[in-house]
């Protein structure tokens, strides 16, 4: 768009700085004038034409500003109004007429004179000045609607100009947002063409603040108006309540009284009434309110001082064990001392027991009868597969749904200081990059330090000394060391054949009938009956595939008395009686042998001792010979202290051959291949020892092993028997599959008294110091020391494992 630039004009006029405003032409602005130099500027161009030129100062604080301290642009004004104040101000009102730009500036008499250039601009018509009127007209007529300071018919009536340059200064005098800066640099542009574009670019910003000031506004009020209307809706109930009678307590105080009466520690009950301050505050809708609040309320759900009341009767404990539980002998009377020490100490510290057995032995339902001895209240805490720290300690108030821990939880629900509080499966935790929970539960497990465990969602003291702890697991060696030491380990082996029957007799039957519904009238288990199914269906250390096996034969007749009952012609079924030989027909033929018709002496095949998570297990060891060259072969997915307890035996063999009737060379013509069967299922160990010399010993020699007896014990180079753990299961196990002679260490016959009567009666026991005697015991035959020349044969040909007549 072009425009024609028309001769300037200078005029010579007073001169008068502002503050904080800039005038713009066509502008009407009342002020006051104060300043002496400015009132004589005043005076001047009253006395003439009534034209003075009005130019903002840079900076308003300074009362008498230099020339150089004020725009060189600014407006001449006519002086329409002006009127004395009783102080001596003037207020005047002035009516801008055109911008003018500073050419010198003389000081007059105590006023400012200045020589003012104007510029005056023709423009030409077009569309594309019209479209620029247009575009500004329809800006400031949305800005005026956004704006609530500035009345739209007047304002809409205003800017109805053609004049470009009289339109850009009528709306940017009216942009209520700019500042004098922004004002000065609009006033700067004499070009009404690029005043008018400058003018539609600040329009587009001003009206995009007034948006969002809107929105945010528009919001803002929303939530007040819910603020408020709950705000009056809880005042309303308060008034319905009061006028009801139910008084006008309100929660903050209900609260108060609450943690006074709770019985907290000192420093629990300032961190409560602290955080009651807080709460009292706070805004009821805010978010923070909501969390202070749970925060009191698990401070008031934990019990404080609240205790069960103990049963400390001996007797009656007694019976209660008795009546839950067939034998755990050892545990009966562990409980029964620490009932005994509470009785004669006023405040004992709680114990910390950890129950370690094979699986189904009663671990757990033992923590229930010593709750239900005591007479305190039961929680259980599974940590299996727990991983987390925060699982035991919590988190941080400041996490979003942040929880105590489950210790904390637990004595909640407990609702008493003093419960029974079961940690099953301690040893099947495990950690990540979150924490060791193991290691945050060594404080919760030691005396010493458990009466001030702090939680960290709590964050203050907590006593768990009158806790009584039980921890249980299946196995010690995943269970860290330095919390093995803060327990009392108690370990329950497995059950022998007469304490399963005597355990389903009074228990399991009577349990699988009521859960079955059927009566003693319709079904009776008998002794046989009990003992096929403990022999021949089950083999296991504790009961709980043998209360299964049960209900299983429970069930089979109560489907054949639904089924009697049902039809036109009902006919009483009768009493099902269920012996050795009912079982096979209702549970199909036996799942595991009869191992007494396996019980053969053979070449090269021993029968040892293992121990396993789930109790003792016999371990069967083959040995076979092939021509070779003198190469060990060990097979049956061994570890690397098995394997080596392999080797250590073959040098034995191999150090003691002329006494044991072999050539010194032997081994040169001979590969020896030892397997031990279930080749899928990994076994390790150096109990083994003297199971595998025997029966490499067998094989060289072809003199058949007994069948009957089986043997447990670490072989060394010399020949030495040294002791192994796991005696009680080991020789369980031999007794259930019916073993009844065992050879072990000599060393290991201080574990005698933890043997069951049951198995020292009915099993013979040897206790072995060399491999010399375990040969003598289990070899058919004594071994004849012979002085064969190097390179001869043993005296038997090689040969596949051979067997001999039963012995």
């Amino acid at each position: 768009m072009l425009t024609s630039k028309e001769k300037s004009d200078t005029k010579r006029l007073p001169m008068m700085p502002i503050r904080d405003v800039v005038i713009f032409p066509f502008m009407m602005t009342p002020f006051v004038v104060g300043r002496e130099s400015s009132v004589r500027a005043l005076e001047e161009a009253m006395a003439g034409d009534k034209k003075i030129f009005l130019a903002t100062q840079h900076d308003a604080s300074i009362d008498e500003p230099k020339p150089n301290e004020i725009y060189a642009v600014g407006t001449i004004v006519n002086i329409v109004q002006s009127l004395k104040l009783p102080d001596g101000n003037i207020k005047v009102l002035v009516e801008g007429v055109e911008r003018a730009k500073v050419v010198s500036v003389t000081d007059e008499e105590g006023f400012f004179r200045a020589l003012v250039r104007t510029s005056n601009y023709k423009v030409e018509p077009g569309p594309q000045l019209d479209a620029l009127i247009g575009r500004v007209t329809g800006l400031f007529e949305q800005y005026v609607k956004l704006s609530q300071n500035l009345n739209y018919e007047t304002m809409v009536a205003a800017i109805r100009v053609d004049d470009p340059g009289k339109l850009a200064d009528t709306v940017g005098s009216n942009l209520q947002q700019l500042n004098v800066e922004e004002k000065q640099e609009l006033l700067e542009i004499f070009d009404p063409i690029d005043r008018l574009t400058r003018v539609a670019e600040m329009l587009d910003i001003e009206i995009e603040k007034l948006n969002v000031d809107r929105t945010i506004q528009g919001r803002v009020k929303r939530q007040m108006e819910k603020a408020q209307k709950e705000y009056y809706l809880n005042e309303k109930i308060k008034a319905i309540q009061k006028e009801l009678g139910r008084g006008e307590k309100s929660e903050i105080d209900e609260l108060k009284k609450r943690i006074e009466t709770a019985g907290m520690t000192q420093d629990a009950l300032e961190k409560a009434m602290a955080e009651l301050k807080r709460l009292e505050n706070m805004p009821p809708m805010s978010a923070e309110s909501t969390v202070s609040r749970n925060y009191l309320d698990w401070l008031l759900a934990v019990p404080w001082k609240k205790k069960s009341k103990e049963i400390r009767d001996l007797k009656f404990a007694e019976q209660v064990l008795e009546a839950d539980h067939y034998g755990l002998e050892k545990i009966k009377e562990r409980i029964l001392e620490f009932l005994a020490v509470r009785r004669l100490v006023k405040n004992p510290k709680g114990s910390i027991l950890c129950f370690v057995g094979p699986p189904g032995v009663g671990k757990t339902s033992l923590g229930m009868s010593i709750a239900k001895a005591t007479g305190r209240k039961f929680v259980r805490l599974s940590l299996g597969g727990v991983r987390d720290e925060a699982e035991i300690r919590g988190h941080r108030r400041t996490y979003i749904g942040a929880l105590p821990g489950q210790i904390i939880q637990m004595m909640k629900k407990a609702a008493t200081r003093n419960p029974v509080f079961m940690l099953d499966e301690v040893d099947k935790m495990s950690m990540d990059f979150r924490g060791d929970p193991s290691a945050a539960l060594l404080e919760v497990l030691d005396p010493e330090q458990n009466f001030m465990f702090v939680d960290h969602y709590l964050d203050v003291e907590y006593d768990l000394s009158q806790v009584f702890f039980i921890a249980t697991a299946n196995v010690l060696h995943t269970v860290p060391p330095a919390l093995q030491d803060r327990m009392e380990v108690i370990r329950l082996s497995g059950y022998t054949e007469l304490e399963k029957m005597e355990i389903a007799r009074r228990f399991l039957v009577r349990k699988q009938m009521e859960a079955t519904g059927v009566s003693k009238d319709q079904i009776e288990l008998t002794d046989a009956g009990l003992n096929g199914l403990i022999q021949y269906y089950t083999r296991e250390a504790g009961v709980r595939n043998l209360e299964r096996e049960i209900g299983n034969v429970c069930r089979k007749v109560a489907r054949q008395v639904v089924n009697s009952q049902s039809g036109k012609e009902k006919k009483d079924l009768p009493k099902a009686v269920i012996d050795g030989e009912k079982l096979k027909a209702l549970l199909g033929p036996w799942k595991f042998r009869d191992l007494e018709q396996e019980k053969k002496n053979e070449i090269g095949a021993a029968v040892g001792l293992a121990w396993t998570e789930v109790g003792g297990q016999i371990l069967s060891v083959e040995c076979t010979l092939m021509e070779g060259k003198g190469k060990l072969m060990i097979t049956g997915k061994l570890g690397e202290v098995m394997q080596e307890s392999a080797q250590a035996a073959m040098s034995y063999i191999r150090s003691r051959a002329v006494t044991l009737g072999l050539p010194r060379d032997f081994y040169r013509n001979l590969d020896v291949h030892i397997h031990v069967p279930e080749g899928a299922i990994p076994k390790d160990g150096p109990s083994a020892g003297i199971t595998l010399a025997t029966a490499i010993c067998s094989a060289l020699t072809r003199i058949p092993i007994r069948g009957d007896i089986a043997m447990t014990g670490e072989i060394t180079l010399r020949g030495k028997v040294l002791p192994i753990g796991g005696l009680k299961e080991k020789l369980m196990a031999a007794h259930r599959h019916g073993i009844m002679e065992a050879i072990m260490p000599r060393e290991n016959e201080k574990d005698l008294p933890d043997i069951p009567d049951a198995i020292k009666q009915t099993m013979k026991l040897h206790f072995v110091d060399s491999m010399d005697e375990v040969l003598k015991l289990a070899l058919e035959r004594e071994l004849v020391s012979l002085a064969i020349p190097a390179g001869a044969n043993p005296g038997v040909e090689v040969q596949p494992v051979e067997e001999s007549v039963a012995h």
